[in-house]
């Protein structure tokens, strides 16, 4: 039974050839050494499609060459298995490679909003929380309906919300709209683009990779706004290297992007409250009250 692997098992089975070592990296994570020293991380899935929908967000993002993501090596319904990169220092030069390449990233575009990768499912994840890649007409109805709903719901059945409390995501769900700023075309969002999932890597010339998507087609001012969630090192050369690279290519962010920050952190935090709880709750709330002072 293939739910019965050991981490060891697994890579040998999934990569065909022979595994020397095995180590913890903490939580889902395992180091592996093949019989010939290649490094790569074994994940255990959190639940059905995450890896299914975790290779195809890989290899989605890693086909423009924009910014480097690790190689799929392998991946069935309970392991995933990707190269290791090695870790190194933030660098202001790595940041600004790293903003302009990300900038070049979302403009790749994606077939509609809410539209998983190429042969990903749309019952897909986000860290350890389900999430819906369903596609919609446009961004607001489909933040509305797969981002913001669900996880009030969740929250609020867990009394983590009120039904006062509810009823303000309820009303930027009714203003999106019009606090959304101006439409734009599908993004190709990493989907998950906090600072844990940015790895600065000396090895590979300073570059910066992108780790554990939850990639979609969305907005691309999700992404940044994940990125000031927890902050990043370097985060200032980043964004202005992003801005810098999309006025360059005819595609400049919006007037009020800083502006749309809390509104674009509502999903995280969502997610959050849902998975840890109350503390997350009402950060939840005061993004949400920053997005309907736009109106």
């Amino acid at each position: 039974m293939r739910g019965a692997d050991e981490p060891h098992e697994a890579a040998e089975r999934l990569l065909g050839t022979a595994v020397s070592r095995v180590g913890p990296l903490g939580g889902s994570l395992f180091a592996v050494t093949t019989a010939d020293g290649e490094q790569l991380v074994a994940k255990r899935a959190p639940g059905p499609n995450a890896h299914d929908a975790e290779a195809a967000g890989l290899r989605w993002l890693a086909s423009s060459g924009d910014v480097p993501l690790p190689e799929v090596r392998g991946h069935d319904s309970d392991w995933l298995l990707i190269e290791r990169i090695g870790g190194g220092r933030p660098s202001a030069t790595a940041a600004r490679a790293f903003g302009a390449g990300l900038a070049a990233l979302h403009l790749r575009g994606a077939p509609a909003h809410g539209a998983p990768p190429p042969g990903g499912p749309v019952e897909a994840w986000i860290g350890l929380a389900r999430m819906r890649n369903e596609t919609e007409a446009d961004w607001p109805t489909f933040y509305a309906a797969h981002r913001i709903e669900p996880y009030v719901r969740q929250a609020r059945d867990r009394g983590l919300f009120d039904t006062g409390q509810a009823a303000v995501f309820d009303d930027v769900c009714e203003h999106l709209p019009a606090i959304a700023g101006p439409a734009e075309p599908p993004a190709r969002l990493h989907g998950d683009a906090w600072c844990g999932n940015i790895h600065w890597a000396e090895a590979t010339d300073g570059r910066v990779w992108l780790l554990d998507p939850a990639a979609h087609g969305g907005h691309r001012e999700t992404d940044l706004a994940m990125l000031r969630l927890f902050g990043a090192p370097h985060e200032a050369e980043i964004l202005a290297a992003y801005a810098a690279a999309a006025e360059a290519a005819g595609a400049p962010l919006a007037d009020g992007w800083r502006d749309r920050v809390g509104l674009h952190q509502l999903f995280p935090l969502l997610v959050h409250t849902v998975l840890f709880g109350g503390a997350y709750a009402g950060r939840a709330l005061a993004a949400a009250r920053s997005a309907l002072a736009l109106r």
